[in-house]
């Protein structure tokens, strides 16, 4: 088999094009994904209160559940089919449907966490903070993989998996959180998430369509089909943009951070010490490393500070704290530890005096209760009993010898006129209006 026939095999292996469907129906079905009104915005909405309440609680699961009934992805794969076929009017359609959910989601979850009562950030709300490199792998990635499953008759279970993936909701999330607390950070950095989930998505979408030779949309003229181009290549382009920026602040970052990795335990790692923190301050440009244990010799700090170079960090002056300085840091930190825990505790102990004063109130008001309502009761005995000429209500607790258990019950002391009987019949009507009338679940009557 010569080098030909071997590629040519290869090639046909990962040809996608025996399982395509029908190009009409994929546009049709993606073109009608994209509209946001009736039951799917209902639908969003929902998605967003429980996406949002996954975020409350800290639970994965909430949030996945809500990441498979958002139907978020269909607005973001419509504009990226529309730039692949030169749609102008389906990428118009498109954007301003995208718009309205996105507005709507974040009033939603803004309104959420604006009337909830737990407005701590867990560490899934955190998560869609800070944006990573991986991110922007992921959202192409799954893109592809949604675009890929949209147009073939396997889809099975690609596309929940795509919408679980790329996370589009939590973002929005957690940008409505940043709105409603007041933490602009949290807003920028979530919607930033959100951002680049959806360039990506939308241009590996693009890449799909274009791979998959689908057909451009014919227009009237060669002026009008010009123009239309140029209109959607002008958008992709400024969509891109701003997205291909913060990709490249990202890998700096994350270079850099790398790289500071790799310094410390290159340079500065030895037995019986320990670095417990670093800190760059990036308008000094001084690195702060916090060393506990055997100290690092002055020998080994001044080779350190050479080799700064060799990790791209030549523009940072290194600052080692340790001795007496790292020992007052460890001390700060623990001091913090200390007080975070005796506010636990202290929280601790607030709840339970809380549950001990409301158990003694309702207590106190079960006592007072019988003895507000004795004198009530006293005037309608001498309508129902008039032989009976005073009554006094309270509490009792009876405990046996030969057993542990105690009995809880109102006892009802009643005095009778001189020479007056109570029959059998009207002791117990007595015991049972009396029983009725003060709502105990046990009573006696004692002459």
């Amino acid at each position: 088999m010569t080098f030909l026939e071997l590629l040519s095999k290869i090639k046909s292996q990962f040809s996608v094009i025996n399982d395509m469907e029908d190009e009409k129906e994929i546009v049709e079905q993606i073109t009608s994904g994209v509209s946001f009104r009736g039951a799917n915005l209902w639908v969003l909405i929902f998605a967003i209160f429980i996406a949002s309440l996954g975020l409350n609680v800290n639970s994965t699961a909430v949030i996945i559940g809500a990441m498979l009934i958002s139907p978020l992805m269909g607005p973001i794969i419509g504009m990226g089919l529309a730039i692949g076929i030169n749609d102008f009017q389906l990428l118009r359609r498109a954007a301003k449907n995208f718009a309205i959910a996105t507005v709507i989601s974040i009033l939603t979850a803004t309104v959420y966490f604006l009337i909830t009562p737990l407005g701590e950030a867990q560490s899934e709300l955190l998560a869609r903070t800070s944006p990573t490199i991986y991110d922007v792998l992921i959202a192409t990635c799954g893109g592809a993989a949604g675009i890929l499953a949209l147009c073939t008759k396997g889809k099975g279970n690609v596309i929940p998996g795509v919408a679980i993936a790329t996370a589009l909701m939590p973002p929005l999330c957690t940008a409505g959180y940043g709105l409603a607390t007041g933490h602009f950070f949290y807003f920028l950095g979530a919607f930033y998430l959100f951002f680049i989930n959806t360039v990506f998505i939308s241009l590996a979408t693009y890449a799909g369509v274009r791979m998959m030779h689908f057909h451009s949309k014919e227009f009237l003229n060669e002026n009008q089909a010009r123009k239309s181009q140029r209109a959607i290549l002008f958008i992709a382009v400024i969509t891109i943009i701003p997205s291909l920026l913060m990709t490249v602040g990202i890998v700096r970052r994350s270079i850099f951070d790398s790289n500071l990795n790799r310094f410390v335990k290159m340079e500065l790692s030895q037995a019986g010490t320990q670095i417990i923190s670093t800190s760059i301050d990036s308008k000094q440009k001084i690195l702060d490393i916090v060393a506990v244990g055997r100290e690092i010799g002055d020998s080994t700090i001044r080779s350190a500070e050479k080799n700064l170079v060799h990790y791209r960090l030549s523009n940072y002056h290194l600052n080692i704290i340790q001795g007496g300085m790292a020992d007052s840091a460890m001390m700060v930190q623990d001091r913090m530890v200390q007080v975070k825990g005796r506010k636990n505790e202290d929280r601790q102990k607030l709840l339970e005096m809380s549950a001990s004063i409301t158990e003694i109130s309702t207590r106190l008001e079960s006592y007072t209760q019988l003895e507000e309502m004795t004198p009530e009761i006293q005037k309608e005995l001498k309508s129902l009993f008039p032989q009976i000429s005073a009554v006094s209500l309270s509490k009792a607790v009876q405990s046996r010898r030969d057993t542990t258990a105690t009995f809880h019950y109102v006892a009802a002391i009643i005095s009778l006129d001189r020479k007056a009987r109570l029959s059998a019949e009207e002791r117990d009507r007595l015991h049972d209006w009396l029983k009725t009338r003060t709502k105990a679940d046990s009573l006696v009557v004692y002459e």
